[in-house]
């Protein structure tokens, strides 16, 4: 591929070499380097490719050899310009052409983000733009590793970000948790105190010394301890703000008295039996839209910032629905251009109220119901029993009801440091003689 691209710049030719001797004229091709390629034979004659370079060499070898080269084919870039050389209109828009790309291509003009369900595009890219990330900044401007720690220091719930370059594109993956994360803003913090201070070991470990509490009441099912002292056991009943294990480690002397304390982050796993209530109301009436034939239609380009349309879009429709299609322009797979179009469509409707069936209002606060478990369970909360049942009244249906839940309740909070006085009291022995 290489030395196609080399030889279509230096430019190269097909020829036929006829006579008395060729197989002569090849040799001698050979002890003057002039390299050849393609070499077909053709009657009593050879047909074979050479650079222009060496073409221009072949006049010694031909009278030596007593044959003769006919030309057939002209090809490569020298060739290209001398025949376009009068159109210089078209050299310059070509050259025009290659620098806008190459600006085009410095830029990023599409952010394209993946994995995110709970917060949206249109939420993350208000983020990024409080943090100077656009759709229309350079790309050496762009710090994918800053991006990645920013998202993850503002979002609690997204556990995994990547950033990455692909073309013009701006790609984010995102994978969100609701349940576990890790605040790096804190662990970031505690090292950065770690580095410059560089205090001892009692020290580093009174730094963040937190308490596991209690979200909401329950009885605890299950507790597997890794730091920290358990207060509670399985079968115990807790409130909401209980604390459920201390980061706080009493010391003992040998009279069992406490002498002090020792600060940790509690780390445990706790489950236990919880109640929620649950409600969902939907109304029995709805709108039924009739869509009318009529419809205005309006397209658009998008440069930049800037659009231009192609008329304007007057509507007239008491009830309307707008959809909008855009595409932006690409070359390739990857590399966008801040050039888009698309259309705008309003369509009128009517609209008839119209009551929903007893069977329609079950089947509607059912599959509500069975999503909402469903987003439960994902979270890693089980449902054990529940008592929901659906109530339909004249204006609105409802499913209401209690869900028996098994679920990890705890939550860290900041442990409550003691201090201990010691009183010291000097004695002195006197001994009579």
């Amino acid at each position: 591929m290489i030395h196609s691209i080399i030889r279509y710049i230096h430019g190269y030719v097909k020829v036929r070499v006829e006579g008395y001797s060729p197989e002569r004229f090849l040799n001698l091709c050979r002890h003057h380097q002039i390299y050849i390629w393609g070499l077909t034979p053709c009657g009593n004659a050879y047909e074979m490719y050479m650079s222009l370079k060496g073409f221009r060499r072949l006049r010694p070898i031909v009278r030596k050899t007593h044959t003769k080269v006919l030309l057939i084919e002209r090809e490569g870039l020298p060739f290209f310009i001398q025949k376009y050389r009068r159109r210089k209109l078209f050299f310059i828009s070509f050259i025009l052409c290659l620098c806008l790309l190459y600006l085009y291509s410095s830029f990023i003009w599409d952010i394209h983000f993946e994995g995110n369900e709970k917060w949206t595009n249109e939420t993350l890219l208000e983020f990024l733009e409080t943090k100077g990330v656009t759709a229309h900044m350079q790309k050496r401007q762009v710090d994918c590793g800053q991006i990645v720690k920013d998202i993850r220091k503002e979002y609690d719930d997204i556990v995994w970000v990547s950033a990455s370059i692909d073309g013009s594109r701006l790609r984010i993956q995102i994978k969100e948790n609701e349940d576990t994360f890790r605040d790096e803003g804190q662990e970031e913090k505690a090292k950065g105190q770690t580095a410059d201070s560089e205090p001892d070991k009692e020290t580093a470990q009174e730094i963040h010394p937190t308490d596991l509490v209690a979200e909401k009441d329950g009885v605890i099912t299950s507790i597997i301890t890794r730091s920290g002292v358990p207060l509670v056991h399985e079968g115990d009943t807790v409130s909401k703000g209980d604390i459920l294990v201390s980061g706080r480690i009493e010391v003992l002397n040998d009279a069992g008295e406490v002498t002090g304390y020792q600060y940790q982050k509690s780390d445990a796993d706790i489950f236990a039996d919880t109640q929620m209530n649950y409600e969902d109301t939907i109304s029995t009436k709805y709108k039924e839209k009739h869509y009318q034939k009529s419809q205005r239609r309006v397209y658009y380009v998008k440069i930049g910032a800037w659009t231009i349309s192609a008329g304007t879009l007057k509507n007239e429709y008491k009830e309307w629905e707008m959809y909008t299609s855009e595409r932006q322009l690409k070359l390739g797979e990857s590399l966008y251009l801040p050039l888009s179009y698309g259309s705008k469509i309003v369509k009128s409707y009517t609209s008839e109220e119209k009551k929903h069936t007893k069977k329609e209002l079950q089947t509607e606060l059912s599959e509500n119901f069975k999503q909402f478990s469903q987003e439960l369970q994902e979270k890693g909360i089980q449902i054990q029993e529940n008592s929901v049942k659906i109530h339909i009244d004249q204006n609105s249906a409802s499913a209401k009801g209690i869900l028996y839940l098994n679920e990890r309740i705890t939550k860290e909070a900041d442990t409550e440091i003691i201090e201990i006085e010691r009183n010291e009291q000097d004695e002195s022995v006197r001994t009579d003689d």
